[in-house]
């Protein structure tokens, strides 16, 4: 069973994949050749069956982890009695062709005194179900399946013996090497090589590494945020970038699988995939970043799965996709895994790729609404397509679902999805009055204004003072939090103060906020989860929107301390206050850069909170 939390780890990337790295120098997760590919490295689902590829000292130690400023190369620095030293991971950009060749570059230095590194390669092939072959040579090792290849190739310089001792052991490599100050070696792990393994110089070694940061650092002068809280929104924009397939620009939500919600239970799902949702709010809050380019390949991302219309059984659109643009995501377990502290099942894939949820409709047009603002404007192409995604919701907009939370108790009248179908019809009738696009307006409108009068005389519970989960029920749900932030009630409006302070008295405690309470609306699921760090995130925004600056800005400040060492969030806070859920979840950073723009502005503003409040 592993023991290693999912917050001690930092990530890194190359635009088609990720990595995380622990604390203590051990690649725990990684999928090759895309994010939604099968693991090669899996510890962190199963520390004996999910396979590491370490680098730690060999004696007693202690680490701290960091971000090289301003890029994503992550450094681990290790100290012992006898010396100090680190190790920087990294992988250098793919670009934006689909490629099966990444290169895991880990950079191992001696900075004072000595220091002896244990370098422990133990691939598991596709989730650990698939044996592997090891050829070694004088200059690396290949670890290979008849499906993916893994090369080894080792740094050093002329002369240099000390990598060349190896110890095999059932096919996984064992690699000790001994370094005194200043001395830098290390390792680069390369899938799909075009060779066998061969030396490289250090000097190519430390090129790669110059070439990378300048990669960071060229993408992040585009940043155009100059706020209170710049170095977190610059990381959370990086870990973003970090989660984006360069060849569609999809983003994924986690890079992980199978992380739970609550330790030990069921709630366990597979995240590697583009949400309609995600991708859709992924445009609103770098366009607020001034990453214009990012914005338009999401935009045109989502476009391109509008205009394919083929979707499944929930409508048009599928809420999610694979990386790639593809639909198939077949849900199964990993039965021969343990699970993160045990929590099973392991799954892989997503059942829920198929249900109707109303909401992504009005994600998708707000998002595309909002770029379009900014000078991405639709062309007739995508105008086409959304002219007929709005003509079919018109039919559909009435009709149960299962919710943004994807729900498997069931389907019900959600507020949610009803104020975000609101919200499809209200953008696409701005944009056909602005830009003089053909479109039905009036069945449009009436759509519109019928599910503003539902939602006033259904989804609002006099007796709870609140807007509800969904109709004919008491519960609460902080998914409504969007309400004034979509324009669809004013911020000030009483029925929506109101609202927050029931959401404040049930959901609420401290900063963090639950998405809902599964024990008053059964979701079809097995035990309970802790509090939505997304959602906690849209309860500073909306603080902020109705004026109570300073709560707003203490919940904030109060969330940030949630982040792990290197300032990245998990989906999840648990009770005990760690990191659980899926790593890094991007709605999570997204909400966190929308609060923080929004918080930001209204401070600048000086807006006073009402009184009363």
């Amino acid at each position: 069973m592993t023991e290693t939390a999912i917050a001690d780890h930092g990530l890194i990337g190359d635009l088609q994949t990720a990595a995380l790295v622990s604390t203590d120098g051990s690649v725990d997760w990684f999928c090759c050749p895309r994010f939604d590919s099968p693991s090669v490295f899996g510890a962190l689902l199963d520390d004996e069956r999910g396979g590491r590829f370490r680098i730690r000292p060999r004696r007693s130690y202690e680490s701290k982890q960091m971000y090289f400023p301003d890029t994503a190369v992550l450094i681990t620095r290790f100290t012992t009695e006898a010396g100090m030293g680190e190790v920087l991971d990294f992988m250098p950009p793919a670009g934006r062709v689909a490629t099966g060749n990444h290169r895991l570059v880990r950079m191992v230095r001696c900075i004072r005194g000595e220091m002896t590194f244990e370098i422990d390669i133990a691939p598991r092939f596709d989730y650990g179900r698939r044996a592997h072959r090891l050829d070694v040579t004088r200059n690396g090792a290949v670890f290979s399946t008849d499906a993916l290849s893994l090369t080894l190739h080792v740094v050093r310089e002329p002369g240099d013996e000390r990598l060349a001792q190896v110890r095999v052991d059932e096919n996984d490599m064992h690699i000790s090497v001994a370094l005194k100050a200043g001395e830098v070696r290390g390792v680069v792990l390369e899938s799909a090589a075009d060779g066998p393994p061969r030396e490289i110089r250090v000097a190519e070694f430390e090129d790669m590494l110059h070439e990378t940061v300048r990669y960071w650092r060229n993408w992040l002068s585009r940043c155009t945020y100059s706020g209170r809280w710049r170095e977190t929104l610059q990381r959370s924009a990086i870990t973003l970038k970090l989660m984006t397939y360069a060849p569609s620009g999809g983003l994924v939500a986690a890079p992980t699988t199978g992380l739970p919600e609550q330790v030990g239970g069921e709630r366990n799902w597979d995240y590697r995939y583009t949400w309609v949702r995600d991708a859709s709010f992924s445009v609103y809050a770098l366009l607020r970043l001034g990453f214009k380019e990012e914005s338009a390949q999401f935009s045109q991302w989502l476009r391109d799965r509008a205009d394919e219309r083929v979707g499944g059984e929930g409508g048009p659109l599928n809420i999610m996709y694979r990386v790639d643009g593809s639909s198939d995501l077949k849900e199964e377990s990993l039965d021969h895994w343990s699970g993160y502290r045990g929590s099973r099942p392991v799954r892989i894939g997503n059942g829920a790729s198929d249900q109707l949820q109303l909401d992504i409709y009005g994600e998708a047009l707000d998002s595309i609404y909002f770029a379009d603002r900014r000078g991405l404007e639709v062309g007739h192409r995508g105008w086409m397509a959304m002219r007929e995604l709005l003509n079919w919701l018109t039919e559909h907009w009435d009709k149960p679902e299962e919710g943004i939370w994807e729900t498997r108790g069931g389907r019900k009248d959600f507020t949610y999805g009803r104020l975000m179908s609101w919200v499809a019809f209200d953008r696409g009738i701005r944009m056909a009055a602005v830009h003089g696009r053909p479109g039905n307006l009036a069945r449009w409108t009436e759509a519109r204004d019928a599910i503003y009068d539902q939602i006033m005389e259904k989804g609002w519970n006099p007796r709870s003072g609140a807007f509800v989960q969904h109709y004919g029920s008491e519960v609460l749900d902080s998914s409504l939090l969007r309400m004034s932030s979509v324009g669809f009630i004013s911020p000030y409006d009483p029925m929506w103060a109101s609202t927050l302070r029931a959401m404040e008295d049930e959901l609420v405690t401290d900063s963090l906020v639950y998405r809902y309470d599964p024990a008053a609306s059964p979701d079809g699921l097995e035990g309970s989860e802790g509090t939505f760090s997304l959602c906690s995130f849209m309860f500073v925004d909306a603080l902020a929107r109705a004026g109570r600056l300073e709560d707003a800005r203490l919940a904030f400040e109060k969330m940030l301390t949630y982040a792990n060492h290197v300032g990245l969030f998990s989906e999840e806070i648990a009770l005990s206050g760690e990191q659980i859920g899926n790593f890094p979840q991007a709605f999570t950073h997204l909400a966190l850069i929308d609060a923080a723009i929004t918080l930001d502005e209204a401070l600048d503003r000086g807006r006073p909170a009402l009184t009363g409040e």
